[in-house]
């Protein structure tokens, strides 16, 4: 049986591509989405094409009160069409960004990214955890802002940190059902993330190469391979860390 993975925010930026990329090397896949149905639905018939099962659901991980309901209808999903019980992966990548100075950050700003990054997907993984088989993977993303300072990304980086922490206690608790959990940790790569603007201001870009020792921006693939890496079997035995995926910036 083909492994079956869920990643949250898999329409869009590194979660379409890390569900592309799980397909391509054999593995079924389920993705959330928020708003883009339409998104969504082109990504599970690009891994239909591909020969694999998959399936969207939407979900706001922002939202607590939904998760009861949604892995209710995840359940019943796994049942009907991919004639299974259990998922052997779930990818925390759902997520959003807000650029603002610690002055300047507002109390809604400060609680929509720790209800979608830090409460989200603590009370998401919790409701999860009854459907992610025994020996299972988890890999919670985080960034590379909790290693190294970036004006404006305070609060951002907060959630991130806290994520990083769930991580190794996760893995502490899980350990007895043989359930890894790692944090992927990415630099600045080149997707619609905030605007898209790591992607589309050439300077900026510029700017981030210079700082990193393999002298570029990252690229969506980069952290593709590297979820890769920790959902194989021969990764069993890495647990409870943090891999930064940034090609060496701020060494």
């Amino acid at each position: 049986m083909n492994k079956l993975v869920l990643v949250t925010g898999g329409s869009r930026g590194l979660g379409k591509n890390a569900a592309l990329m799980l397909a391509a090397k054999g593995m079924d896949v389920v993705i959330t989405y928020l708003h883009n149905k339409e998104a969504a639905d082109e990504v599970v018939a690009s891994i239909r094409w591909l020969g694999q099962k998959a399936a969207a659901l939407p979900l706001n991980v922002g939202d607590v009160s939904m998760f009861g309901s949604f892995t209710d209808e995840l359940s019943e999903l796994l049942s009907q069409y991919f004639e299974r019980e259990n998922i052997d992966a779930l990818i925390n990548n759902a997520g959003m960004g807000e650029f603002a100075a610690f002055a300047d950050t507002t109390e809604a700003q400060f609680d929509g990214l720790m209800n979608v990054h830090l409460k989200g997907a603590f009370f998401l993984t919790q409701s999860l955890l009854p459907l992610v088989n025994n020996g299972g993977k988890v890999i919670n993303v985080s960034s590379g802002l909790t290693r190294f300072s970036e004006t404006g990304f305070c609060a951002y980086a907060m959630m991130k940190a806290g994520v990083e922490v769930m991580t190794r206690y996760l893995a502490l608790e899980l350990g007895p059902r043989q359930i890894s959990v790692n944090t992927l940790a990415p630099g600045a790569i080149e997707t619609d993330f905030g605007g898209g603007v790591v992607r589309d201001n050439t300077a900026l870009n510029e700017s981030i190469a210079s700082k990193t020792a393999l002298g570029r921006v990252g690229l969506p693939d980069d952290i593709g391979k590297a979820m890769l890496m920790l959902l194989s079997d021969e990764a069993q035995w890495l647990n409870g860390q943090r891999i930064e995926v940034s090609g060496g910036i701020h060494l």
